[in-house]
C-alpha cells in the first residue's frame, strides 16, 4: 500500500486491533546505509512492542477502535493517559519514518515540492542543512521534521513520543534520532546517520504526497 496522511491509521488498525503494519521495503533494503540487524530490532522489537503495549493499554477502553490520530489527541497533554499517549504516538511516527525513507531516495523532491521548499527555505541544501541541525540539536530522544505550516514548509523537532500532528503543524518527513535507530550501525556518530539518510535514503516523493 502506498501511505500518505489520508490513509495512514488505516495500514495500523485491523478491526478494533493494532497490528504491525507492513515494512514498505525488504529488510535489507536500506543496506549499507540502514542494516537489516538495525531494522530486524527497531521494526521487529522497538516497533511491535509499541503495537502490543497500545492494544493493552485500549482495550476495553472508549478509545479502543479509534484511530492512531483520534487516540494521539484526545489524550496528548493528559497526564494520566501518558502510557497510551507514548505508544500510540511511537506507533505513528514509526510508521511515519519507515516511509519517509526509501531505497531508491535521496536526490532531488519534484519540481512542485522543490519550489515550495525554495520559497522557504532559499535552496534544497538550505533546508537539508536546517533538517540535519534539528536532528543533531534533539538532546536525547526524539524526532527531527519536515513540516508543512500553512503555505509555509519548515522543520520542527520533538522529544520522546511528541509529534507534530498534536501541533497543527502536517507532518512531510521524519528522521527517528532514538539511540536505537542508529546505534548499532553507527554507535555514538549520529551525524553520520543523520546525513547519510539525507543523502541517499530520504523519501521526497513521500513529502510530495503529504502535501496539503
Amino acid at each position: 500500500m502506498s501511505l500518505n496522511l489520508d490513509n495512514f491509521s488505516s495500514a495500523a488498525l485491523s478491526g478494533n486491533e493494532f497490528v504491525l503494519a507492513p515494512l514498505p521495503y525488504a529488510d535489507n533494503a536500506l543496506e549499507p546505509v540502514i542494516s537489516a540487524n538495525t531494522l530486524s530490532f527497531h521494526y521487529g522489537k522497538h516497533h511491535k512492542a509499541y503495537v502490543d503495549n497500545l492494544n493493552k493499554l485500549v482495550v476495553g477502553t472508549e478509545l479502543e477502535g479509534q484511530s492512531l490520530e483520534q487516540i494521539i489527541r484526545a489524550v496528548a497533554g493528559k497526564a494520566d493517559k501518558a502510557g497510551i499517549f507514548n505508544n500510540a504516538a511511537q506507533v505513528w511516527n514509526h510508521m511515519f519514518y519507515w516511509h519517509s525513507l526509501s531505497p531508491n531516495g535521496g536526490g532531488e523532491p519534484s519540481a512542485a515540492l522543490k519550489q515550495k521548499i525554495e520559497q522557504s527555505f532559499g535552496s534544497i541544501d538550505a533546508c537539508k542543512k536546517e533538517f540535519a541541525n534539528a536532528a543533531m540539536t534533539q538532546f536525547g530522544s526524539g524526532w527531527a521534521w519536515l513540516v508543512q505550516d500553512g503555505d509555509k514548509i519548515a522543520v520542527a523537532k520533538t522529544s520522546n513520543a511528541e509529534s507534530p500532528i498534536t501541533q497543527n503543524l502536517r507532518p512531510l518527513l521524519t528522521i527517528d534520532v532514538w539511540e536505537h535507530a542508529y546505534y548499532l550501525d553507527y554507535q555514538n556518530r549520529r551525524v553520520d546517520y543523520v546525513n547519510t539518510i539525507l543523502d541517499k535514503l530520504i523519501n521526497w516523493e513521500f513529502a510530495q504526497a503529504n502535501l496539503a
